[in-house]
């Protein structure tokens, strides 16, 4: 006997049309049957035959296990509780994500059972009740496909407070990108208790991610034996011929040639981003996640003829005497430092930002000038590498008290870099040089603003490697623009490394030319002694 069709419920707010439903959805065609020989790819038989209450899969982009996930999805609601049914909530990181999921879902009913025979109602939109644990209730948007079986299928617009509540099989897609990972996943796994069933899909998003962690765990035995993780790359997909799926989504012929040039074209597609394509396509995650400034943006702000003045000593330069070493640096600064600064436009506004470091790191200054139209520039770069602190303060000293028109700067005071800034502030009082702790807030505050300025073309800069190798150092660790741990070597020095050291002084920068006094500093003449003659090594 034909089971009825399921009306819509009082809750519907409305019946949503196929026109709505994202392109991706849409993009199936009719007569598409998923349950046909050779219609899933190899990789996704093999996540759907896995039987285990918690299923992980790491996976690269456009691999097709969320697509393969709808099918199963669907007969899971469609059957009846004796075999094996219950309701399905898919909780993805965007509202299009459950849209697209449960266009998926709609479409393999009506063609799985030709929806009159199976009981499938429309895809209704309706307010879905999310009580938090202190009681609290908010309205969420949601979607859902009701079945004859008395089960259904729900995706959610936004992430619940309280997926404790969910009870059947839940969805978790992009879990890596959630607002709150940590939280999400743990909540998943009280679903346990009731018999439930959890599904975990992502791609990577740092090695830091908690899913990132969860799939460690879960190797290494700590969620037991009925937890499983899985991994798809886009590597697995191609050699399962995720080509020639495309090719026939389009209606197009597929054919050697044009799988080549395919392929290439999606790997060339990230340019010299590796880590990001290696994370994105063959699920191995990074350090960060998420280069924050595209290559093209930090060459459009790159100029000839901006220099970058390195002071970079031996260890032994400890051993000579304090007045060797004043007169060494003095020296340095006059034939180097002093002519750069002579040229700068006196009629612009100067601010700074210093990035400490004294052994392994380079210490970086960046001067930076500021227009009429608050486009920033930083004339040149100063790097200093196993400088002892009394000779960096004599160099930073002497580029802060004769720089045109001084209004600011801003010195990282974390760790080792807090004297130098209070004997900094002392000299040039405290409310013009910023004290700053390094820290996640402050990261979350001002790198964007650092970002932005190359994203809008209001900086330019030395073009040099090294520094563009530190811009792109700024990643996006959890959500948040900072340097990423990794070091790269130096490409002037191949015995040294760096740590994108530049954009942290460039940032530092950029905040002192939006928190410092509208006032310049009253020039004073401070030159430093004439150079004593030098032997030794350090001539």
């Amino acid at each position: 006997m034909t089971a009825p069709v399921i009306k819509p419920s009082s809750s519907t707010l409305r019946v949503v049309e196929w026109d709505e439903l994202p392109p991706r959805a849409r993009a199936v065609p009719f007569g598409f049957n998923p349950l046909a020989e050779g219609i899933l790819m190899e990789h996704q038989v093999d996540w759907l035959r896995i039987e285990a209450q918690i299923k992980l899969c790491e996976k690269g982009r456009r691999t097709g296990i969320t697509f393969a996930e709808a099918l199963d999805s669907v007969i899971t609601a469609a059957s009846r509780k004796s075999a094996g049914g219950m309701d399905v909530f898919y909780v993805g990181d965007t509202k299009e994500k459950g849209l697209e999921f449960i266009g998926y879902c709609a479409k393999f009913s009506r063609v799985i059972a030709e929806a009159q025979a199976s009981g499938v109602s429309e895809i209704e939109e309706f307010l879905f009740d999310d009580q938090d644990e202190q009681g609290n209730t908010r309205q969420i948007n949601a979607y859902r496909i009701r079945y004859a079986s008395g089960f259904k299928i729900v995706a959610l617009s936004s992430n619940p407070a309280n997926l404790r509540g969910l009870q059947g099989k839940v969805i978790l897609d992009e879990a890596a990108f959630h607002r709150d990972v940590s939280a999400v996943l743990d909540a998943a796994t009280a679903l346990l208790i009731w018999g439930g069933r959890i599904v975990i899909i992502s791609s990577h998003n740092g090695k830091a991610n908690p899913f990132n962690g969860m799939a460690t765990d879960i190797r290494e035995g700590r969620y037991g034996d009925d937890a499983v993780v899985y991994k798809a790359t886009f590597d697995d997909a191609v050699a399962n011929g995720l080509y020639e799926r495309v090719c026939f989504m389009k209606g197009e012929e597929p054919s050697a040639e044009g799988k080549e040039a395919w392929y290439k074209k999606i790997r060339n597609a990230y340019g010299p981003r590796k880590a990001q394509m290696r994370e994105e396509l063959d699920a191995i995650p990074r350090d960060g996640n998420g280069v924050c400034i595209p290559g093209v943006w930090i060459e459009d702000a790159m100029r000839e003829g901006k220099p970058v003045l390195r002071l970079a000593l031996d260890d032994d330069f400890t051993d000579q005497s304090v007045n060797r070493r004043d007169a060494y640096v003095q020296d340095w600064i006059e034939r180097h430092l002093a002519p750069v600064i002579r040229q700068l436009d006196p009629s612009l506004r100067f601010y700074y930002g210093h990035d400490y470091a004294r052994h392994r790191d380079f210490s970086i200054g960046a001067p930076m000038s500021v227009d009429q139209s608050r486009h920033r520039d930083v004339p040149f770069v100063l790097e200093m590498h196993k400088v002892p602190a009394r000779q960096q303060k004599l160099v930073i000293f002497y580029i802060l008290r004769n720089l045109p028109r001084f209004m600011g700067a801003a010195f990282d005071a974390s760790g080792n870099g807090e004297t130098l800034a209070e004997d900094t502030a002392d000299e040039f009082g405290r409310g013009r040089i910023h004290q700053v702790k390094l820290s996640r807030v402050w990261y979350g505050a001002w790198m964007p603003k650092f970002v932005g300025l190359f994203e809008d073309s209001v900086i330019t800069m030395p073009k040099d490697d090294n520094l563009q190798q530190d811009v792109r150092a700024i990643e996006t660790v959890d959500g948040i623009p900072m340097v990423a741990k990794a070091r790269a070597q130096d490409l002037k020095d191949p015995d040294l490394y760096r740590h994108g050291d530049f954009a942290g002084a460039g940032a530092l920068a950029n905040f002192a030319t939006l928190e410092s006094p509208s006032t310049p500093v009253r020039a004073r003449s401070r030159r430093p002694r004439a150079a004593a003659r030098i032997t030794r090594g350090y001539a």
